[in-house]
């Protein structure tokens, strides 16, 4: 019991804020009714104490672990840790049902599943595909493992494989829809290659949101646009902690009080995040909102960092470490997407070729987003 009105209450929420896809009713009825949340999560899961990533066991907390596996529409449920870090969840509802709407599922599909995770997504796919329809690849054997033993007890049937998914499953392809559940920098061409001509991939990309790409009916391109927003865990081997650790140098001599002049406020706007990702792909921005100061980090993740916070008389303090000038970075960012309109997220794309690929803002035809902005390093070198 203790379960179903948690699962009410979620259900309850996504109605609420009108999250379920309206043209994709499916997704509802497979969350709800196919496929519970609850039969793929393990016994134990892990949440944040506020100093450090504690677990929390079925069989000793019950109550507290479901909420963790029904909490909101907007939380993730954290399944493994990995060197003090998450490295497998499973994903919030409201992000599972946008990017499967996205992916235009239909019955008789053949379909990619890159990051099994727990299986929960592979068993929503197959729900909607038909059995023996799916396949679905993890990196890690033992997450492989235990979602293989998860998947046969729902009686769909999936093909589970231990491999690296960024280079698919070729002895299946050609797939006519691939789908996957990690965040990644570059899309893979084996991605494109494994997708018959026309075909649909829905694609995690820089940790902020993920794309859904078309392709070619020559096979020797695909392209799309954004879908929605979402952070997605990377995948496993690329450095998953600069999202949680920003870089500090242990020598106070070498930390530089820098002046600001422009206002820092809108870093925080999600549509500048996206253009700076875009623009300024390796660096990583993080705002607090306070009633007592706003305060944005920025970092590269190797050496440098920069602080700054906009009390509320509006004053405003920064430093920084490290060869680059982070601020200024990110000033020139916004300045290059304000010339061009100051584009949306939704007006971002993909274009992906064997060669590499491209973001644009407008359409395929108005050419990569991103100027020549190389980084700015500080005249202090250390």
């Amino acid at each position: 019991m203790y379960l179903d009105d948690r699962r009410l209450a979620l259900t309850e929420a996504m109605d609420t804020q009108g999250l379920w896809p309206a043209d994709s009713p499916w997704v509802r009825r497979a969350i709800l009714e196919t496929v519970p949340r609850h039969m793929f999560a393990p016994e134990r899961l892990w949440t944040w104490d506020g100093e450090a990533y504690v677990s929390v066991d079925r069989a000793v907390d019950p109550d507290r672990w479901a909420d963790l596996v029904y909490a909101g529409p907007y939380d993730s449920a954290i399944t493994q840790i990995l060197d003090g870090l998450p490295s497998s969840s499973l994903s919030c509802v409201s992000v599972v049902a946008d990017m499967l709407d996205s992916l235009i599922l239909e019955p008789s599909h053949r379909v990619l599943e890159v990051g099994a995770g727990a299986g929960w997504n592979a068993d929503l796919l197959a729900a909607r595909a038909g059995g023996g329809l799916v396949t679905t690849v993890e990196v890690d054997g033992t997450l492989t493992t235990a979602a293989r033993e998860r998947l046969d007890a729902s009686g769909l049937d999936v093909a589970v494989h231990t491999g690296d998914g960024n280079t698919g499953w070729p002895t299946g392809a050609a797939f006519d829809r691939v789908i996957a559940t990690y965040a990644v920098d570059e899309v893979p061409w084996a991605w494109i290659e494994q997708t018959r001509p026309g075909g649909r991939l829905v694609v995690p990309w820089g940790r902020l949101g993920h794309i859904a790409l078309t392709v070619a009916d020559d096979g020797k391109s695909a392209t799309g646009w954004v879908q929605g927003l979402g952070v997605f865990m990377p995948s496993r081997g690329t450095d998953q902690g600069r999202e949680h650790h920003a870089i500090r140098g242990d020598d106070p001599a070498l930390v530089r009080e820098v002046p600001v002049q422009q206002d820092l406020r809108p870093l925080a706007d999600t549509d500048l995040l996206f253009a700076l990702r875009v623009s300024h792909p390796d660096i990583r921005i993080t705002t607090t909102d306070t009633e007592q100061c706003f305060t944005v980090r920025l970092h590269d993740g190797v050496s440098s960092w920069a602080s700054a916070t906009v009390d509320h008389t509006g004053t405003t303090t920064a430093r920084e470490g490290g060869p680059r000038r982070l601020l200024v970075e990110a000033e020139a960012g916004r300045q290059h997407w304000d010339e061009r309109g100051a584009p949306s997220l939704w007006d971002f794309g993909m274009t992906v070729t064997p060669t590499g690929q491209y973001l644009w803002a407008g359409g395929a035809e108005a050419g990569s987003y991103t100027a020549s902005l190389p980084s700015v390093t500080s005249e202090r070198q250390t």
